[in-house]
């Protein structure tokens, strides 16, 4: 393991949501790694004198020393918001903001100023409100980096769950899923459970389409046209995975203890459970990126903004999942065998 201290990237996301307000928070803890927080400065201290945490603020410098993050301080890179932030509402006018913060990070992490990326929630209707085409994160941050694939994955202490497809109507999800983009996802999954995860054979059990994973054919085809045919191929090249199983009952523990990894066919099958189980204790993965990048598992809480009632669980395991993914890629540079 690198002794080198990781330098986590932090977006606060919509500013009229909790994501300052979690920041914020995050900085009053000690932090074994360095946080920069790319933010609006004047809005960062307008909301913490409003929720009344002191902190010293630090205009971040790239060229100085590393320091793991200590308690009442905060390093911001300044990026300029357009119009004020009022908690609890939003403005399309800060859209350009948000997605500014967000191209910085990206590009820093790129050229490995950041070692890793850490969004917290954004408004998606409200940057579409200001005309800039945007269906999230995991979407976005693929296209700044050279429009690689993204995979969507979602993790608590006890369970990871990545999906196939992300955010479609479910009438357009069957016809997504192809053999190639299966694969694709799929081999993307082995490769980061190995490479960010230290796993060195994962064990990836699939979700069928349909209920009872398509009956043998009478309750859907997709299992036997596509699914199966792709993970008898991959199997065959040595890749730990199941066959095509039910999502009824992939999440019960008899496949949970056994799985490094579940791979869910679209949004609502695979994260309910996972949510239901750790919810507010959970991180948002983008796997697939030249980047590494982890995000809460929750919404901008409009009606927290403020208050002080903000749960920071979510984030805080998102910035140590960061900081562990950043350490394990160092380990693998150095020894990718």
């Amino acid at each position: 393991m690198s002794a080198t201290l990781s330098r986590l990237a932090i977006t606060p996301g919509e500013p009229g949501g909790i994501g300052p307000d979690l920041v914020l928070q995050l900085a009053q803890q000690s932090h074994d790694f360095q946080m920069v927080a790319i933010a609006d400065l004047e809005m960062l201290k307008q909301r913490a004198a409003k929720l009344n945490i002191d902190i010293q603020f630090k205009e971040y410098q790239a060229d100085s020393t590393r320091l793991k993050h200590q308690p009442g301080q905060l390093e911001v890179l300044h990026t300029a918001l357009p119009h004020s932030a009022e908690c609890g509402q939003l403005n399309p006018d800060n859209a350009l903001y948000i997605l500014e913060t967000l191209q910085i990070a990206t590009q820093g992490c790129l050229s490995n100023e950041f070692d890793a990326l850490v969004t917290g929630p954004i408004h998606k209707g409200i940057i579409n409100e200001a005309g800039i085409p945007f269906t999230g994160h995991t979407e976005y941050l693929a296209e700044q980096c050279g429009n690689y694939t993204p995979v969507m994955m979602l993790a608590t202490e006890q369970m990871r769950v990545a999906l196939v497809t992300t955010h479609l109507p479910l009438a357009d999800v069957s016809k997504a899923i192809s053999k190639q983009s299966l694969k694709q996802v799929i081999e993307i999954l082995h490769k980061d459970l190995q490479q960010r995860f230290g796993l060195e054979q994962p064990a990836i059990y699939i979700c069928g389409l349909n209920p009872h994973a398509g009956e043998n054919g009478y309750l859907g085809r997709e299992e036997i046209d596509t699914i199966q045919p792709v993970i008898n191929e991959l199997q065959q090249q040595g890749l730990n995975l199941s066959d095509a199983l039910p999502a009824d009952t992939i999440f019960t523990q008899r496949y949970l203890e056994k799985a490094d990894a579940i791979l869910a066919m679209y949004h609502d099958q695979g994260l309910p459970v996972l949510k239901h189980s750790g919810f507010g204790k959970a991180v948002n993965i983008t796997l697939g990126l030249p980047i590494i990048r982890t995000s809460v598992d929750h919404g901008t809480a409009l009606e927290l903004s403020g208050t002080g009632n903000a749960d920071i669980g979510s984030f805080i395991y998102a910035c140590q999942v960061a900081d562990k993914m950043a350490q394990q890629m160092t380990q693998h540079q150095v020894n990718p065998s």
